[in-house]
């Protein structure tokens, strides 16, 4: 058994559930240990104080920790803790930072499996923040050296706050209002912006997305909701992961915690469980759950209520709050499983997914979704060898291709954007003026 901190409670069987699915499936390596930690006696364990608390835990879910009080927690788990590397991955519309947490995986090779978990893109959606935050420390203190051991071949990668400004006021969009969810085709923000570059650098073999809803009993009002990439660009082998990640692995996980759980964005009777309406989750691909898809990642949103609905909750919000956190751990702990039993399986499907853009074979989709058919129009099944921009277009573009790691070249009658790369799927999103987030109608080309 792991020796992650034991809490009390329901929430010490959810991190005694997170840590033994860690503990097999080798997420963690004293190897990746940072600069500060390194300098400790002897560099073999963090430090034999109690770890740093939060400050929802330090109130017990009376309030959410504060921007000041992360800053000050996760200095301290870099200090003391091990195997943590945290970096400033990019700047929020209001200055603040944008961090990037970093655990496991070998220091010399690539790592096996690398997954990135983005908490909170909107800002007044706090769970998935304290989640994430009590997840790190736990895995930077652990003292379990098989953990360690098995972690070496795998990288976390922690956004925190992904919207700070957002948290900081209380809003769903981020400083300027924007839902940094529906831009990352356009990647207009700085936020987005980041996350793009993350993907592109680190080329996560899966994508975990922590978000919160607002129930509507009796036909929509479970603890947790899931989803998976619904474009149809996404590749067939990545989406049958992803699906697998929601449905096999984290809803079960969150159920045994004894929680309720469901599908995002499907209202369901009441006493049957039957699908009613579909009201949200569709295919659009400015959504990171679907972008991530169509960038061959494996991919999931998560959803935890907001709403207090039992009277214990709603007398006091702290047995609200500590429920969305806690089944915020549950659905975590599903993830590590996956990747324990997983994880080899799921980057060889990444990797196969990406190569397979060179091919340039599959058909592109203008619409529809895997619970939508798309309409005769908005399937393309005739081959593109790329799209021509003129130098104007691409001077308007050129910045936002780069940030998407979309490659191009330059010629006399203007710029190539070929087909045949990585991001094939994503490309026609871009350039071609049937995609509904278009960034500039390019032509497409037959011939290269």
């Amino acid at each position: 058994m792991s020796t992650l901190r034991e809490p009390r409670g329901r929430r010490a069987a959810l991190v005694r559930r997170l840590g033994a699915g860690l503990l097999a499936a080798g997420l963690f390596a004293a190897s990746g240990a940072t600069a500060v930690a390194e300098t400790q006696a002897g560099g073999a364990s963090p430090s034999s104080a109690e770890p740093p608390s939060t400050g929802f835990e330090l109130s017990d879910g009376a309030a959410w920790t504060t921007e000041d009080e992360e800053i000050a927690f996760l200095a301290e788990v870099a200090d003391r803790g091990r195997g943590i590397e945290i970096e400033q991955a990019g700047t929020s519309v209001q200055g603040r930072p944008l961090n990037l947490v970093r655990i496991g995986g070998p220091r010399l090779a690539p790592a096996r499996t690398t997954a990135l978990l983005l908490c909170s893109q909107h800002g007044n959606e706090p769970s998935g923040r304290e989640a994430c935050l009590s997840t790190i420390r736990d895995l930077a203190f652990t003292e379990d050296r098989e953990l360690q051991r098995l972690l070496r071949t795998t990288e976390l990668l922690f956004v925190p706050t992904a919207n700070p400004d957002g948290f900081v006021a209380n809003t769903r969009g981020n400083g300027e209002g924007i839902d940094i969810n529906r831009d990352h085709i356009a990647l207009t923000t700085p936020e987005a912006r980041t996350i793009a570059e993350l993907l592109r650098d680190h080329e996560p073999d899966l994508v975990y997305d922590l978000h919160e809803y607002g129930a509507r009993p009796p036909v929509y009002d479970r603890d947790f909701l899931s989803l998976w990439p619904r474009n149809l660009n996404t590749d067939d082998r990545v989406h049958a992961q992803s699906e697998a990640l929601s449905e096999e692995y984290v809803r079960p996980a969150v159920e045994t915690a004894g929680f309720t759980s469901g599908i995002y964005g499907i209202h369901v009777d009441p006493e049957t469980g039957e699908p009613i309406e579909q009201v949200a989750g569709d295919g659009q691909e400015r959504i990171l759950r679907n972008t991530a898809g169509i960038k061959d990642a494996v991919g999931i949103l998560v959803e935890t209520r907001t709403t207090a609905l039992t009277e214990e909750e709603l007398a006091d919000p702290a047995v609200n709050n500590r429920r969305r956190v806690d089944s915020q751990l549950a659905g975590l702990a599903g993830a590590f499983d996956m990747l324990r039993e997983r994880g080899a399986r799921i980057s060889l499907t990444t990797g196969a997914a990406r190569a397979a853009g060179y091919l340039n074979h599959r058909p592109i989709y203008f619409g529809g979704a895997d619970n939508e058919e798309p309409a005769p129009d908005d399937v393309v099944t005739e081959r593109i060898c790329g799209y021509r921009l003129t130098a104007e277009q691409f001077t308007e573009v050129e910045s936002t291709l780069a940030t998407h790691g979309v490659r191009s070249w330059s010629g006399r009658d203007g710029v190539l954007v070929p087909m045949a790369q990585p991001l094939r799927e994503l490309i026609p999103l871009l350039l071609d003026e049937r995609a509904d987030f278009h960034l500039t109608a390019g032509t497409p080309a037959a011939r290269c």
